[in-house]
């Protein structure tokens, strides 16, 4: 690994490409120094949770888990939130939508409303109530399959947002991994992701510009700097 002072400064796509998952679970270690100790303590034991949920997971080229850490660790540093329930919720993110399952110690053949209660009443049990809602305000419901799958997932996040302004924190930094980090994939995943992301980003812009979103103007400058990113590579990659 690189010394400490390096590794506090690398861009977090640069991290991954050289250092993998490991650098990253380093990155995330230093950045929880800054904590209390019960803190740090509640955000390992859902770094374990969530390493386990998706131990055999891949986006493309990389560990899934890589994912869950950078939009933890950005939350952290660039938007300089503490709160330890918005990062436990950030690493966990993704577990009712992708493995209600297995969190919830159910059969998979289970209605996925079903599994989806129960998977958030049991973030409920372990990390707390609202730790639970804000993992549900960013979990997909299931889609009909009659309707253009694109619109119905920026149809539900435009209603969470709106409602829930701590997951705008969430949703933004899982949008600037997706979106930002567009250029970290292959071709065709990069074009899908386009595709699906472009038409947030307007959205996004307004919704953190609100006067309730719990960010400092610093953060919110940074998050504004990155969509204008997101959409310039957006872009590049749909008009050519």
């Amino acid at each position: 690994m690189p010394p400490v002072r390096m590794l506090l400064s690398m861009p977090l796509h640069a991290i991954t490409e050289v250092y993998g998952e490991a650098g990253l679970r380093d990155r995330f270690a230093l950045e929880l120094e800054q904590l209390p100790a019960a803190d740090r303590e509640r955000l390992e034991e859902a770094l374990a949770l969530a390493s386990q949920l998706h131990a055999d997971d891949r986006r493309v080229r990389e560990p899934y888990l890589n994912h869950l850490l950078r939009v933890a660790i950005r939350i952290l540093r660039h938007y300089g939130v503490h709160d330890p329930d918005v990062l436990v919720a950030a690493l966990l993110h993704d577990a009712v939508e992708d493995h209600p399952a297995e969190l919830a110690g159910l059969p998979d053949d289970l209605p996925y409303a079903v599994l989806t209660d129960a998977a958030v009443a049991e973030l409920a049990r372990r990390f707390g109530p609202r730790v639970a809602e804000l993992v549900r305000s960013v979990t997909n419901p299931e889609y009909d399959p009659e309707r253009d799958r694109h619109e119905q997932y920026r149809a539900h996040v435009t209603a969470s947002l709106d409602r829930d302004p701590w997951a705008r924190v969430l949703k933004v930094s899982d949008f600037t991994d997706n979106g930002v980090g567009v250029i970290h994939t292959t071709y065709d995943k990069a074009r899908s992701s386009a595709i699906k992301y472009r038409p947030l980003v307007p959205k996004l812009r307004e919704l953190i510009g609100r006067p309730d979103t719990p960010l400092s103007i610093t953060a919110k400058d940074h998050i504004l700097d990155q969509l204008d990113l997101a959409e310039e590579r957006f872009a590049a990659i749909l008009d050519g």
